[in-house]
C-alpha cells in the first residue's frame, strides 16, 4: 500500500464529504478519487477494499471532531461550576455543528454499520473509547456531576447536533445552539447545588 500521508487524508477528507452529501451507497474508490481530484485508481492503493475505507474513514471523522489544544485547556480555567460546564459543552456542540460533513458522514458510517459487522465492532470500539475518555476527564477536571451528568450530555448533545443538521426547522423556534445548550446544561441534576 502506498503510504502518503497528505494523500491518505486527501482521500479520507473526500470519503467523508462523499458520506455527507450522497449518503454510504455513494461511497465508492470511483467517487473518493473524482472528489480529491486524483486519478482514477487512487483509493485503491491506499485502501484494501470498501470496508477499509469506511472504518479509515471513520477514523479520521474522530480525528477532525478533535478540539484544538486551547478548548482542552479552557476546561482547567475558572471555577468548575454549572455555568463553566455549560461553557464547555457550548464550545463542543459549536465545534460539532461548525463542520456538518463531518458530523453528517459520522451519522453515515452509524448507520452503515447496522449492515457491516466489522464497522460496527469497530465504531462501538471507538465510540466506547471516548466515552470513557470524556467521563474520566470530567472527573479529573472535578467538573460538577459524575459518569450519568456525562452521559447526558453525550445523548442529548448528540442529538441536539443531530436535529440542527437533519431538520433545522424543528428547533429554530427555540433559540440558537448555545441556548439549547443552556437549556440542557441547566435542567440537569447535578445533585452538587451548582
Amino acid at each position: 500500500m502506498v503510504r502518503n500521508p497528505e494523500r491518505r487524508a486527501a482521500l479520507l477528507d473526500a470519503a467523508i464529504e462523499t458520506l455527507a452529501e450522497e449518503g454510504a451507497r455513494g461511497l465508492t474508490f470511483r467517487a473518493v478519487d473524482t472528489r480529491a481530484g486524483v486519478p482514477t485508481g487512487t483509493a485503491s492503493n491506499y485502501f484494501t477494499d470498501r470496508g477499509d475505507l469506511l472504518a479509515q474513514t471513520g477514523a479520521r471523522t474522530y480525528e477532525r471532531f478533535m478540539p484544538e489544544q486551547a478548548e482542552w485547556d479552557n476546561v482547567l480555567v475558572g471555577e468548575r461550576d454549572r455555568a463553566k460546564l455549560a461553557e464547555i459543552m457550548r464550545a463542543t456542540v459549536r465545534r460539532l455543528a461548525a463542520d456538518p460533513h463531518v458530523y453528517l458522514a459520522t451519522l453515515e458510517l452509524q448507520l452503515e454499520a447496522t449492515r457491516r459487522p466489522g464497522l460496527r465492532a469497530d465504531m462501538t470500539a471507538r465510540v466506547r473509547a471516548d466515552l470513557e475518555a470524556n467521563v474520566a476527564f470530567h472527573e479529573k477536571a472535578a467538573m460538577p456531576g459524575g459518569r450519568d451528568t456525562v452521559l447526558v450530555l453525550y445523548l442529548a448533545l448528540n442529538r441536539l447536533v443531530t436535529e440542527h443538521l437533519t431538520l433545522p426547522g424543528v428547533l429554530a423556534p427555540e433559540g440558537d445552539l448555545d441556548d439549547l445548550v443552556t437549556l440542557v446544561v441547566d435542567n440537569l441534576a447535578l445533585g452538587d447545588g451548582n
